[in-house]
This record gives structure tokens, sequence and C-alpha cells, in this order.
């Protein structure tokens, strides 16, 4: 049984206004000089293969020909990159490196990259332009700086690569990030508790990506951004000592979850964060990559591509030689790969993927934007991508899940809405978030927006709704909760705790209906779990971006839907011990909504 899965991003056990108008409809060559930027596809895609076996579609790219011919390009920002490392001197990377790498290791300022991942992450986010090497970044002028933090995790060494210095204060020098990309992530089995009191660990975590994101570089703060996951089609698991294969079974067939994701964005402690900005991936054809993890937590979609045989990936760089990285000498699906004409020493790669790539593209984006007005704070930033974010994949339909109820009728229900504009005039899709990072756009905005465009930052007290009420098997008529919420508050995000029993979490939707009436998933029907917490869900935190702009004021709805009687499953599958049922009885028990909290972040 061979399983064919994308490159995994490195695991770890106000009044506001629509988009502004495109600047242009022309679009403008690259900058010659570097020998593989044109099947850079997501730099400038005219529909070329990234030296794969098919094509992108035109136009489906970071739009940034303007920006890049106005010199924009990332001139005086630091990205930090937090993953498997960096070799800090590639001859394509080293112009733009700045001191501040370290090797969480040995203590050494060489952040020793083994795997390769993080070296191509920093060459989608600042390779140098016009030196006659490989491609280019979309920061083409941006600073970098790495850490191997992936095969290092200690809670002093997230710390340390996180912002913070030894003696746990943030520095203050210019050179500091403004930018953190996390392409890295993690696809836990069953919900995670969020309860400080449990976890004090969780608690500090949050409380740094608060304060560098709100107080580093004088008020200015930093933009954390991460890889949404990619989990879309299945997942990797522990099982009893032995890593499985976890995937869908339903109508008889194995990988068969009724074109819903297996698993959702915001399964995981770190992409609920508020402060973290999580990415989803596109492929060349503005489209979702086939793996890629969605959500209501997603802000904005990047490129991220295929797998570079079929169709495209990134083309961007791989570690030295012929013996190292994912380019290695012998023959491949990939025309660059295996010591071609073009990189004949295999410096190059074109098969990274992954929101492992989406994530820097869009770090990349915000060192432009950044550059284009320095005095931007954080909330700026992240309000710009959101204003200027574009429709991609436009017909997109949703996905209606039918399934047979309790009575034996067979019934429909919309488990994935298609585009949606909500009461704010933003448009977003659980795909997409807001859309897809459009550099010109945010970039000429960024040149006429004030250093902070919003009023003071709120963030609300956690509010309490009791609800215990039934959620019935098998049934579109669900359990429902209203929250009365009183205070006025323009909403930038909102966090949802959820309180659940039921033994057969992979069954449920939950939504929460604004006082507007946007209805959001913050969990999609089918998601994969193998167990649950103390029988369902135990405090699992959920974001939504889906109501930015709206006013928080009046009665939110919490709804539960039971989606199936038994007759979908999840599997897990080792060569070793075969297939493995999991949750394969269906509940004897009608569920049970409990309580649930909600906060909002806005102002």
């Amino acid at each position: 049984m061979k399983i064919k899965t994308p490159l995994l991003a490195a695991s770890l056990i106000i009044a506001c206004t629509p988009a502004i108008a495109k600047i242009t409809d022309s679009t403008f060559p690259l900058v010659t000089g570097d020998p593989l930027v044109s099947q850079q596809w997501h730099l400038q895609n005219t529909g070329q293969t990234g030296f794969s076996q098919s094509s992108g579609v035109a136009g489906n790219d970071l739009d940034l020909d303007f920006t890049h011919l106005m010199g924009i390009k990332g001139r005086g920002i630091t990205v930090s990159i937090i993953d498997s490392g960096v070799e800090i001197d590639h001859p394509d990377l080293r112009t733009n490196v700045v001191d501040g790498s370290i090797n969480l290791g040995d203590g050494s300022n060489y952040p020793q990259d083994d795997d390769g991942h993080g070296t191509s992450v920093s060459g989608l986010i600042a390779a140098t332009e016009a030196n006659g090497l490989g491609g280019r970044g979309v920061a083409p002028h941006a600073n970098i700086i790495g850490f191997n933090y992936l095969p290092n995790q200690t809670v002093g060494n997230w710390l340390v690569a996180h912002g913070l210095s030894e003696d746990f204060r943030q520095l203050d020098r210019f050179t500091d990030p403004r930018v953190f990309n996390q392409s890295y992530g993690s696809t836990p089995a069953s919900p995670r508790v969020h309860d400080y009191s449990l976890d004090p660990w969780q608690e500090l975590q949050d409380s740094v990506y608060q304060d560098i994101t709100e107080n580093s570089h004088w008020g200015r703060g930093s933009v954390y951004v991460k890889s949404a996951g990619n989990s879309f089609e299945v997942y990797n698991a522990f099982y009893r000592g032995y890593r499985i294969l976890v995937l869908p079974y339903e109508n008889n067939q194995f990988f068969n979850n009724q074109g819903l994701p297996f698993h959702n964005a915001n399964i995981s402690s770190d992409n609920t964060n508020h402060w973290n900005l999580v990415v989803s991936a596109l492929n060349a054809e503005g489209k979702l990559s086939s793996y890629s993890s969605v959500g209501s937590n997603v802000f904005v979609a990047a490129p991220g591509g295929e797998f570079g045989e079929a169709a495209p990936a990134m083309v961007t760089i791989d570690l030295q030689g012929c013996d190292a990285g994912s380019n290695v000498a012998g023959e491949h699906g990939n025309a660059l790969h295996g010591g071609s004409e073009l990189d004949p020493n295999c410096d190059y790669t074109g098969t990274m993927n992954g929101t492992s790539s989406a994530a820097p593209n869009t770090s990349g984006a915000i060192a432009n934007i950044m550059s284009a007005n320095h005095a931007l704070d954080a909330r700026a930033i992240r309000h710009i991508l959101a204003q200027t974010a574009r429709k991609t994949d436009v017909e997109h339909p949703g996905v209606d899940l039918t399934f047979e109820n309790a009575n034996g009728e067979l019934v429909t229900y919309n488990a994935i809405p298609a585009w949606q504009t909500n009461a704010a005039g933003y448009n977003f899709h659980q795909y997409y978030g807001f859309g897809a990072v459009d550099v010109d756009d945010a970039v000429y905005k960024a040149l006429f927006t004030p250093a902070a465009p919003l009023p003071e930052q709120v963030i609300t007290p956690w509010q309490l709704q009791t609800a215990n009420v039934e959620i019935p098997d098998a049934s579109l008529v669900g359990a429902t909760s209203a929250l009365s919420f009183e205070q006025d508050v323009t909403v930038e995000a909102v966090q949802v705790k959820l309180n659940i029993d039921h033994s057969r979490l992979r069954d449920l939707a939950i939504e929460l209906i604004s006082p507007s009436g946007t209805r959001s998933i913050l969990m999609s029907a089918r998601t994969g779990w193998l167990s649950s917490t103390q029988g369902g869900y135990t405090d699992t935190l959920l974001l939504s971006n889906h109501f930015y702009g709206e006013s928080a004021k009046g009665e939110w709805q919490l709804k539960v839907i039971d989606t199936d009687k038994g007759n979908s499953f999840t599997l897990g599958y080792n060569a070793a011990i075969g297939l493995i049922g999991f949750n394969r009885d269906n509940n004897t028990e009608n569920g049970m909504l409990k309580d649930w909290s909600l906060r909002v972040i806005g102002h």
C-alpha cells in the first residue's frame, strides 16, 4: 500500500472597508539575472511548469511585479526562520544574512541544517536577486536569521527562537526580526485541553506571542506567520508505538471523506492562538493545494504548490551538493533535479511544497509591506492583508454533505460554505481565509496607511454560557445555545472554548453564528479524531477570523450537529499491523453540549 503524502511542515509532537482596487491590470516583467526565476510561478505565473510535467494557470501568483519594479523588496526588515536550521553560507542567501542566528544545539552562530527544509524556506523569503544564481525570494532585500529549533526543542530554545533573549527580554536592535516564520506544526489525534492551570507552558507561549506582537520594536510589534498544516486528506500519528497513516473510510471507500477536510487547521493549539497568522496553501491553478489544512482560523492563502512532478511545486534553494537536501543525484520526475544543466551542483530544488511554503511566501510578502512603510504596527499589517487579499478559486461551491439521518432519510448539510461576504464587507472562505495574498495591492495600501490605523485593541474577558442541550444523533436539528454579548466591540477575531460530551467526535460539525447572521464553521464534520478528551471536547479552543469588522454586540449562537449514525470511520494503517479502526461504533446515547465560552479580540 503506497501512499503519497506532501512534504510535511516539520512536526512537533473597526468600521472597516473592503479591498481597494488593483493598482494596474498590466504585468511588468521581473528583473532578469537569475536563471531559475522564469520558473518561479509564485512570483509571476505565466503558465510555466516549474520543471514539473504540467503547467499552472497564468495570473495565480503573489502579484508582486509592480512592487519589485518600485524597488520595494523588504529592505530593512529581518525575518526569523524557526525551522530545521538554515545554510547561511549558501551563495544565494549569505548576502542577506545578518547577525542573530543561533545553533540551538551547540550555541554557535551557524544554525546547522541537516534536513534542508529551513534552507528552502529561507530561499522563498529572501534568496538574493539578479546575482546570476538560482531564483530569488519574495523579499530579496530582506535580512534573515535562522534557528535550528525543530531538532532542538526545549522551552528555553523556543523562547530564544521566538524572539526572547536568554534573559527573557526582547532585543531592540534594528536587525531584530519583525517577522517570525513558523513552517512547522502538529496534528494531534485528540482535542487539546486549553487550561492554563493544567498547562503553564501554554500560558507562557501565549504571553510571549502577545508581548512581542504588541510591544517589540518600540510598540510597532512583530508578526508571527504560521503554516496551517498538511492534513486535508490524511495525517500521521503513533498508535501503541507504531507510526500509522490515519485516513478516512466511507461508503466502502478508502480515502473517501465526502470532500471534507480530514483534519481541521483548528486542531492545533498554535493555530488557535490569535497572535499567529495562519496560512493555507494554493497550487499553481489558484486552488487549494491537495494537502492543505483549512479552517475558520485561516487568515490568508499563499502559494504552496503541489509535489513538483505531476504539477508545479516551489522552485527555491536546497542544501548545497547532490548528496544533501531534497535534490540529489539520480533520475527524478522534476526536471531540475539530479544535477541538471541549470543546476549542476544540485543547490536548488523544484519540489518544495506544503503550507511550509505558503507561510514563507506570506512572510516575504509581509516584509515587503513593512519595508514600504516601516511605521506600520503589526495590527496594521494584518488589517492591510485582510483588506487587500483577493478572492481565488471564485467559483468554489463549498461542500454539501449528504447523510442518512436517524429516521433513515437522506438529508443534506452545507458543511463548508462557498465564498461569503460578512456584514462588514469582507470576503471569507474556510479554505482561503480572506483570500490570496496580493502584494501589489497591499504595498499600495501600506504607502497611504497611518502607522496605527485601528483604535486601541480590546480583548474581552471570557464569557461563559451554560447550555446542557442534547445533541440528537444524525439529525440536522442539532443543539443550539445562545449567548448575549453586551460589549460594543468591533471584531478582529473570536475565540470559543467548548465542553461537549460525545463519543464520536468525527460526526460533529460546530458552527458559530454572529449577531449579524454570519455563519462560521469552527470544526467541520468528518474530522478524523482518534480519541477524545474525557469523552468529548474538554475546554477545547477554536478560533475564527470570519467575523472581522463586524459588531460583537448582540446574540451569538453556537450550534452542534451530529452528521452520522455510524457509517463513516477513521482508520489507521501500518504495514506491520495492517488496518485499525477507531470509533467504529455509533454513540448509543445522544451527545450533550454542556457549556461554551466566547472571547472577542477587537477594538
